[in-house]
């Protein structure tokens, strides 16, 4: 089937246009909800674009850097501030990791086909990777891309160390080759971290089998050359990470080392060795069912259930097979290490850290390049004795990936939702009535949960300003963490005149019926789908009012 380079780059160029064809598919029959994480990185890239600002940070989150926004303001420039536009910016960034995944399959495998078959398998992959490659959530698209650069950083480095001869004196090319490759690698990692702390999952493993590496040749390097490595890779990473540096230097380090270690979703009580054990159970229940795509990530139900069988008898066969070839003494086998390394570091970063309580698949994306590179490895080296049996495994891969796409874009609510929790999940199907409401009302300001303001301000092209200052969740629970563009919350403290939306939570409408009866206030109210809206009050009621804002 690839029998030359020119029809293995047909093949490529085949996977990237099925990968491009299936999220228009998916964006045009518009099962892609707008959610509030995607709604602030449109409008970050909104104030860079008209406003100048220059934040380092995602909105209220300082372990994603602005990368995303600052690249989606380079598309609304040229094609307007539209939905759409964010979702082809992730849809360009993911032909990159299509075609970087080709190139090291067919480094570490020495072998076109394999890098190409693994390029496939990527190109039409499990629900959680076709959903967290076309939205935006703020730079998770960019870091499996940096992944995949620096894990091929890593593999041309580890071919350059095996190749060199440090038994002679070096010479002017040796020299430049190490100072590019530690250069690279060194900037490469500092500006990932920024980007997305996730991409701490192949720096680190990535870092020590160059170590190992080097550590092989100990003997035939010099400690002063080792010194140069270190203080090269530590200025170029300080270089690539700046703006982390410039962040810490103006609001703490304590801060972002927090944030990196998951303080954004530490709500959990108990103690440390019980957060473990409920973290290993949620790896098992939640992640691996979703890595494997057995699952969507926002809910529980089986995807392609008559070919589930067939997909776990492979996976087993697989681990089965990378661990037999881990253990074997060969040349490539510190390429399989590497792979494996970046699947253990996202496992125990999982694990031992406060991200263990979030089951949201955006943590388990690094798994996708590795395991379809294992998959391509171990279909194409197996013996079989026909090429059918080969053929029809890649066939149910690819099948079975696209039956879960498929079953889960159906036009019926809630379709390809970044949401895992149902409470979370609204119906923005009536998002542009609500706004045609709220603008005939002169209801321009007001307050609403995290997952309503957003949107409504980038939809309305911030003519509607309502501030997350009321709870989501049905028991009332708040942080003051949902409030990420302060500047607005001045905007709505200024207006003379106020509305409060909800968003299907009958708890919260009792209490804020209660409290307008309370104070003697009058009003009006209408459902639009899931919004509740309390309108046209007798006077205007600021959030800080209400009972459950006092301490």
């Amino acid at each position: 089937m690839f029998k030359t380079q020119r029809a293995i780059h047909l093949w490529l160029l085949a996977a990237i246009l099925s990968s491009l064809g299936l999220k228009i598919w998916l964006q045009i029959k518009g099962v892609l909800p707008f959610n509030s994480d995607e709604a602030i990185v449109a409008l970050m890239a909104s104030h860079i674009l008209k406003g100048g600002e220059h934040p380092i940070f995602f909105y209220g989150q300082a372990y994603m850097g602005s990368l995303d926004a600052y690249l989606v303001a380079l598309g609304f420039f040229f094609l307007g501030s539209k939905v759409w536009v964010i979702r082809f910016i992730q849809s360009m960034l993911y032909i990159g990791t299509i075609i970087s995944t080709y190139k090291i399959g067919s480094l570490i495998f020495n072998s076109s086909k394999k890098g190409l078959l693994a390029a496939v398998f990527i190109s039409i992959p499990t629900v959680n990777v076709m959903l967290y490659s076309t939205v935006s959530i703020g730079g998770y698209g960019e870091a499996i891309l940096l992944g995949n650069i620096i894990l091929l950083t890593t593999i041309l480095w580890l071919k350059e160390i095996e190749k060199t001869n440090f038994e002679h004196p070096p010479h002017w090319g040796i020299f430049a080759i190490e100072f590019y490759y530690r250069t690279l690698f060194g900037f490469l990692c500092g500006f990932s971290l920024w980007v997305n702390g996730l991409t701490l999952v192949y720096s680190i493993p990535s870092g020590l089998v160059i170590l190992y590496s080097y550590w092989n040749v100990r003997k035939q390097i010099n400690r002063k050359k080792i010194a140069q490595n270190l203080i090269g890779l530590l200025f170029s990473f300080l270089v690539g990470s700046l703006p982390w540096w410039i962040y810490a230097e103006k609001f703490g380090l304590h801060l972002l080392i927090s944030e990196l270690l998951g303080g954004a979703v530490a709500v959990e009580q108990g103690g440390w060795l019980v957060k473990i054990f409920n973290h290993t159970l949620y790896f098992l229940l939640f992640g691996i069912t979703a890595i494997l795509g057995l699952r969507p990530p926002w809910d529980i139900k089986w995807l392609g259930l008559p070919l589930i069988p067939f997909v776990l008898v492979f996976w087993g066969w697989a681990l089965y097979t990378v661990v037999k070839k881990i253990r074997q003494k060969t040349k490539t086998r510190i390429y399989y290490f590497l792979l494996a390394g970046v699947m253990v570091t996202v496992t125990s970063g999982y694990i031992f850290t406060s991200f263990g309580v979030d089951p949201s698949g955006r943590y388990f994306l690094p798994f996708a390049v590795p395991l379809a590179l294992l998959a391509s490895d171990i279909i194409i080296s197996a013996q079989f004795r026909q090429k059918i049996y080969g053929t029809g495994i890649c066939l149910l891969l690819v099948v079975y990936n696209l039956c879960g796409i498929i079953q889960c874009a159906n036009p019926t609510f809630p379709g390809l939702t970044t949401q895992f929790d149902q409470t979370t999940i609204i119906n923005h199907a009536y998002d542009n009535q609500l706004i045609q409401f709220l603008r005939d009302h002169g209801e321009t300001r007001g307050y609403t949960n995290y997952w309503v303001a957003y949107p409504l301000a980038f939809l309305s092209n911030e003519e509607l300003i309502f501030v997350p200052a009321l709870p989501y969740h049905q028991d009332l629970r708040y942080t003051n963490r949902d409030d990420r563009y302060k500047a607005y919350d001045a905007l709505v403290e200024a207006s003379p005149k106020v509305a409060y939306i909800t968003a299907h939570n009958p708890a919260l409408d009792k209490m804020l019926t209660q409290e307008f009866q309370a104070v003697d206030v009058e009003w009006n109210e209408i459902f639009i789908g899931d919004y509740h809206v309390f309108y046209n009050l007798s006077r205007p009621v600021r959030a800080g009012e209400l009972s459950m804002a006092k301490p």
